[in-house]
C-alpha cells in the first residue's frame, strides 16, 4: 500500500518559522504527499514552495480552539484561498458544543461552507474532548453541514486519534463524509490500520515523522 499518497505532513506549532514550512514542503514534494496542512499565515509561501506539484494546501481557520466568531473564520478562509489554500480545516466551537447549543455550532459550520463554495472543507471535532454521544451528535452536525471531511483532533489537546473513536465515526457517518485521522500516528504499522478500517487521509505531525513512517 502507497500510504504517502494518503499524508497530510502537518506543521501547525505556534513557533514554526519559515525554515520550517521549508522544510515541510520539500519532505511533501519529495514523498509525494497528498497535502500539507499550516496556518493561514503561511499559506502564500507554501503556494510558492509546492509551485509545479500535485502536493495540496491546507489551510486552518480558527485554529486550534474554534472560538473565533463566524466572520472571523470566513474572513481567514477567504483571504487562505485568494493566497493559494485548496481546502480548508476549521475547528468546531467547542465550548458552544459542550453548552449543547447546536444551532449555533450548525450555523457557524454552514455558513463558512457557504462561504467557501467548492473548496473543500474539514472540519476538527477534538475527539478527545467528547463522549462517544458527543461524537455521534458531532458527526451529525458534520453531515447536515454537508462538509466534507471530518478530522479527529487539532493536536492541541489531551489526546489524538484512536482506532476506537475513528470506528464511531465511520458508522455514524456512513461514508458520507470522509474521515481524516491526526495526531498519534507515529508508524507504518498505525498508519496501516487506519488505512484499513476506511480512513482516507492521514495527518502526521512533521516531515520528519513522515520520513519515519516511511522508513
Amino acid at each position: 500500500m502507497n500510504l504517502f499518497k494518503n499524508f497530510e505532513l502537518t506543521q501547525l506549532h505556534p513557533s514554526t518559522t519559515e525554515r520550517d514550512i521549508i522544510d515541510l514542503c520539500q519532505e511533501a514534494r519529495a514523498i509525494e504527499a497528498h497535502s500539507v496542512c499550516i496556518n493561514s499565515s503561511y499559506v502564500a509561501l507554501a503556494k510558492q514552495l509546492l509551485e509545479g506539484s500535485n502536493v495540496k494546501i491546507v489551510s486552518t481557520v480558527g485554529f486550534p480552539f474554534g472560538t473565533t466568531d463566524t466572520l472571523s473564520k470566513i474572513h481567514e478562509a477567504k483571504k487562505a484561498i485568494e493566497n493559494g489554500a485548496n481546502e480548508i480545516d476549521m475547528v468546531i466551537n467547542l465550548g458552544l458544543f459542550k453548552s449543547k447549543n447546536y444551532v449555533s455550532v450548525l450555523k457557524d459550520v454552514i455558513d463558512v461552507k457557504l462561504a467557501i463554495g467548492s473548496i473543500p472543507l474539514k472540519v476538527i471535532i477534538e475527539i478527545s474532548e467528547l463522549n462517544k454521544n458527543e461524537v455521534i451528535k458531532a458527526c451529525q452536525i458534520c453531515l447536515d453541514a454537508k462538509v466534507d471531511y471530518i478530522k479527529t483532533s487539532t493536536g492541541f489537546s489531551k489526546g489524538g486519534a484512536t482506532l476506537t473513536v475513528v470506528k464511531i465515526l465511520k458508522k455514524s457517518v456512513k461514508n458520507r463524509i470522509k474521515i481524516c485521522a491526526f495526531d498519534g500516528i507515529n508508524d507504518e504499522e498505525s498508519a496501516s490500520k487506519y488505512m484499513d478500517i476506511g480512513v482516507d487521509r492521514i495527518g502526521i505531525t512533521s516531515a520528519f515523522k513522515a520520513n519515519e513512517v516511511a522508513a
